[in-house]
């Protein structure tokens, strides 16, 4: 693929010594076209094939591509407006995926051309934004409709953020400026960095757990759900695989459960360590997974020990990557804490992204809170990680 882009013949001024070929700024609009292209694509085909089930037909064709954009654009930030009121809840496995794509596209344009420059690969990234963004807009007046319009003004933000988060890493990444920024930063940032990064990914996977285990607990829930929306037709299978798309979302709730606050399904269901109240859900396969009785189940008890276990995994990272000159067990122990503070910053972004609102009644507010849930995770995440800091610090220098 490089070698073959790299024969083209230019489309801009070149650079000396810049290798010939297609310009930057065209490549990164080519490939970040590609990747709206390719999910739409793939979305409505999957889409298109869940129809085909549908003993009565299904919808046509168009529809389930207006469908595909509507749920991209939900990916991305978006709201629709429906006449139960707005839909703002992004399917997150695919806002990982619109995300991942979004990076490689910025990053592979900074590889293959080999920019090093800040004001180059500024200008890579101001096109892949600029890309995306024109391309979510026409998009959302593509498929807004009387019954399901959407908010323009919010998409286009939502893809602003979203191409500048995602896009920002990948050419960071690729470009090697990555280790220059984190060296900006007072202390071992990028030993920092990656230990928030690998403990929120441990929490994260631990919260995972905890919703396939509740599934599996209540795996007669679940086929009630599936068999009542008709078994192997249309409705089973877009339900199955709109639960599969929620999958994030879940993980989320779980952290507002873990850290203490817990989370709404709306109005009417709340469930934290403490108390648990139940009222009308979706009728999704995911929605199994919650409690059937008023009594606070004893997987929620055994969540709490989450942040905590996400904090020593945190602390025996951070020191496992503290350099020679970074001090002793003490020191460690100060920047485990920061880790830990790391931490809970990510997980309440997650969260913070996860929730939403399902329209005006009994679902508009579906989530946990994100502020209370990334400040107790920061409190347990800190605190664990300062003495597995120390302890890892000085047995590596023993």
């Amino acid at each position: 693929m490089t070698s073959v882009l790299a024969r083209l013949p230019s489309l801009g001024q070149g650079r000396r010594g810049e290798r010939g070929g297609p310009s930057s700024g065209w490549l990164a609009a080519a490939t970040t076209l590609a990747v709206s292209v390719t999910g739409l694509l793939g979305l409505g085909l999957a889409l298109v094939v869940v129809q085909t089930l549908d003993p009565d037909g299904g919808l046509p064709v168009g529809s389930s591509a207006r469908l595909a954009g509507q749920l991209w654009l939900l990916a991305g930030g978006a709201e629709l407006q429906l006449p139960s009121g707005p839909l703002r809840l992004a399917p997150l496995l695919l806002t990982a995926g619109l995300a991942w794509g979004l990076s490689r596209a910025a990053g592979s344009v900074v590889a293959l051309r080999e920019l090093t420059g800040s004001a180059e690969v500024g200008r890579v990234l101001a096109v892949v934004v600029g890309v995306h963004t024109v391309v979510t807009a026409v998009l959302a007046l593509a498929v807004s409709t009387s019954g399901a319009s959407v908010g323009l003004l919010r998409a286009v933000v939502g893809a602003v953020l979203l191409a500048g988060a995602a896009g920002g890493l990948g050419v960071l990444r690729d470009s090697g400026l990555s280790a220059e920024v984190a060296d900006r930063f007072p202390g071992p940032g990028r030993a920092l960095a990656r230990a928030a990064v690998a403990g929120t990914l441990a929490l994260a996977a631990c919260c995972t757990a905890v919703v396939a285990v509740a599934l599996v607990a209540d795996i007669a829930g679940v086929g009630r759900l599936v068999t009542g929306l008709g078994g192997a037709s249309a409705g089973a299978a877009g339900q199955v695989g709109l639960s599969l798309l929620l999958l994030p979302n879940a993980t989320a709730a779980v952290l507002g459960l873990a850290a203490g606050p817990g989370f709404l399904v709306g109005a009417g269901t709340f469930v934290s360590s403490s108390s648990v109240t139940l009222g009308s859900v979706p009728a999704l396969p995911l929605m199994a997974a919650l409690p059937d009785t008023q009594a606070v189940p004893l997987l929620a008890f055994l969540a709490q020990v989450l942040p905590v276990l996400a904090g020593l995994v945190t602390g025996l990272v951070v020191g496992r990557r503290l350099g020679d000159a970074d001090g002793g067990a003490l020191t460690a122990a100060l920047w485990g804490v920061v880790a830990g503070v790391g931490v809970g910053v990510l997980s309440g972004l997650w969260v913070l992204v996860a929730a939403g609102r399902l329209g005006d009644a009994g679902l508009a507010e579906v989530g946990a809170p994100a502020l209370a849930t990334g400040l107790a995770i920061a409190a347990q995440a800190g605190i664990a990680a300062a003495p597995a800091a120390a302890l890892t610090r000085w047995r590596n220098r023993a």
